[in-house]
C-alpha cells in the first residue's frame, strides 16, 4: 500500500513538473515571438530624455559614429553612455572632446554629463577561432555587468564586433522583460557590396530594431535594411 501511494506521489509529481516546464517554454516561446514582432517598428515618441548607449569601434567606425552623433538631438538622447574596446583608448579620447564640445556651445550648461566605459573585445584582430571562444565569454560576462548597471532605451552602433556582446544581451533583455532597448544599427560606409559580420549577425538574427545601409545595392541584397544615403 504504502509502495503504491509512493508510486502515486512519484508520478504526480513528475507529471506537475512536466507540466510547469511546459507552461514555461510555451511562455518564453510567446514572449519570444511578441519581441520578434515589436522589433522593428518605430520608436515610441517621448519627451522624456532617452538614455542611449554608443558603441565606438577604432579608427573609421568611431569618426563616422562622432559624424552621425553631430546631427543627433543630444537634448533629448541623454544620458549617453560611451563605450569602446578596452584596447581603445583613442576612441574614448575623441568622444570627450566631442561631448566637451557640446558643452561649449551650451555655455557650460550641463544636464547630466556623459559617462565613458571599456568592455573586453570578444576577439583581437588575428586572435585564432579558438581561442576566441574564451574570450567571447569573458566579453559577455563583462558586457552583461554594463547593461545591467546602464539599462539604455537606446543603442546605437555601427560595426565594430564589440557591439554584438551588448546587442545579444539587450535582446534577452527584452525577452525576459527586463529591459526594452531599441538597437540602431549603422552599417560603415566602406562596407559598399555586402553587409559587415556585425551587421550581418544582428541582420540575420533580427536583433536589431533597425539597420541601416549607406550604398543602394546593399538595401537591394538586404530588403530588410534602410538606405539612407551616404552619412560622411
Amino acid at each position: 500500500m504504502e509502495i503504491g501511494k509512493s508510486c502515486c506521489f512519484s508520478n504526480l509529481t513528475s507529471n506537475v513538473s512536466t507540466l510547469l516546464i511546459t507552461i514555461t517554454i510555451t511562455l518564453v516561446v510567446i514572449r519570444f515571438l511578441y519581441v520578434m514582432y515589436w522589433c522593428g517598428k518605430p520608436l515610441r515618441t517621448s519627451l522624456q530624455p532617452i538614455s542611449t548607449l554608443i558603441v565606438l569601434g577604432s579608427g573609421g567606425h568611431t569618426a563616422e559614429m562622432l559624424n552621425l552623433l553631430s546631427v543627433l538631438q543630444t537634448d533629448r538622447f541623454t544620458p549617453r553612455f560611451y563605450i569602446a574596446a578596452a584596447t581603445d583608448n583613442m576612441s574614448l579620447q575623441k568622444a570627450q572632446v566631442f561631448e566637451n564640445s557640446l558643452v561649449n556651445e551650451a555655455g557650460g550648461k550641463v544636464v547630466e554629463l556623459a559617462q565613458f566605459m571599456q568592455i573586453y573585445r570578444s576577439r583581437e584582430v588575428g586572435q585564432s577561432y579558438l581561442t576566441s571562444v574564451v574570450t567571447t565569454l569573458v566579453a559577455m560576462a563583462h558586457a552583461l555587468g554594463l547593461m545591467m548597471k546602464i539599462r539604455p532605451q537606446v543603442i546605437l552602433c555601427n560595426g565594430p564586433g564589440t557591439c554584438i556582446p551588448l546587442c545579444v544581451i539587450a535582446f534577452f533583455f527584452k525577452v525576459l522583460g527586463i529591459r526594452w532597448s531599441s538597437i540602431f544599427y549603422v552599417e560603415s560606409i566602406a562596407r559598399v557590396r555586402r553587409l559587415s559580420l556585425s551587421g550581418l549577425l544582428l541582420y540575420k538574427l533580427r536583433m536589431a530594431d533597425q539597420l541601416f545601409v549607406q550604398w543602394p545595392q546593399l538595401q537591394s541584397k538586404y530588403p530588410r535594411a534602410h538606405y539612407v544615403g551616404r552619412l560622411m
